[in-house]
């Protein structure tokens, strides 16, 4: 029997939620709490979201913290989501900062390619960007390349260090010539070659905690996250994002979403129908 949330217990899991993550959930979303959470509790036999957060605060293993995190940060994505942003990549800016840094470079030495998924899930994302610059380069052993994505969630992350999908999530945004060039068919599963995993890494990180030993990147993906945080806690991450990023970088961020509000360290540019940010 499904456990129902009164509305006292919905904003004290609401304000503990945004406390680990950042994320809010407004008033209205108490379905989607009692949809992803209802397993949880019943997992660690609580009979109310009451009796559920005072086993989180009792919980120093934070076991419990981390199963919450798991569940309500899950978000809906695949590869090569919304095509645009990786034929921007594709066509403008990857080639662009290929050719900057053989001019900088003057032909010695190889050329760097640091890109960061900021907050990549199960890691079609990151796994997409692989697949496009193993397409564009062909050689890709002659660039030092760096893909690194991270997530806040636990779950997502060994799934995506593991690079293993169902028939489902192959099936949604790669085409079967990409689908054979780049995966193994492992029963009814489709792993990720080793040649792609290679060059990409994964570890958790929250957004909200410093980003510490990160170090510069050229393109940041930043993707539909931002609409699950508030403005300042927006206008705090542009400015770390924008402290990650190199002079000559690009930003990405959601076709449907916009810097305008929310902060100004960035100048918006236009490539055919996809818009990219950079440094003022």
């Amino acid at each position: 029997m499904a456990i129902k949330i009164t509305p006292d217990e919905y904003k004290i899991i609401s304000k503990y939620v945004n406390d680990i993550s950042g994320i809010i959930l407004r008033p209205g979303k108490e379905y989607l709490v009692e949809t992803r959470l209802n397993t949880v509790l019943e997992e660690f036999g609580c009979a109310s979201y009451s009796e559920f957060f005072n086993r989180i605060k009792m919980d120093r293993t934070q076991t419990i913290e981390k199963k919450v995190i798991d569940t309500i940060t899950t978000t809906e994505t695949y590869f090569f989501r919304d095509k645009s942003p990786f034929e921007l990549l594709k066509h403008k800016i990857l080639p662009d900062h290929i050719d900057r840094q053989n001019t900088l470079k003057e032909g010695k030495g190889n050329v760097n390619i640091h890109i960061w998924s900021a907050a990549s899930a199960t890691g079609q994302e990151l796994y997409s960007l692989a697949i496009v610059l193993k397409e564009l380069l062909f050689d890709v052993s002659k660039y030092d390349i760096k893909l690194l994505g991270t997530d806040i969630s636990n779950k997502a992350i060994a799934k995506a260090s593991y690079g293993s999908y169902n028939k489902f999530e192959v099936a949604r945004g790669l085409s079967k010539e990409r689908l054979q060039k780049n995966f193994n068919q492992d029963e009814s599963s489709w792993k990720i070659k080793d040649e792609i995993r290679a060059m990409t890494f994964f570890r958790k990180m929250n957004l909200m905690d410093p980003f510490i030993g990160l170090g510069k990147f050229h393109i940041i993906l930043f993707r539909n996250v931002a609409i699950y945080f508030d403005q300042e806690l927006r206008r705090k991450l542009y400015e770390k994002i924008a402290y990650a990023l190199a002079p000559d970088g690009y930003l990405i961020i959601g076709s449907t979403e916009s810097l305008v509000n929310d902060t100004s360290l960035f100048v918006p540019k236009k490539y055919l129908n996809s818009v990219f940010y950079q440094l003022k």
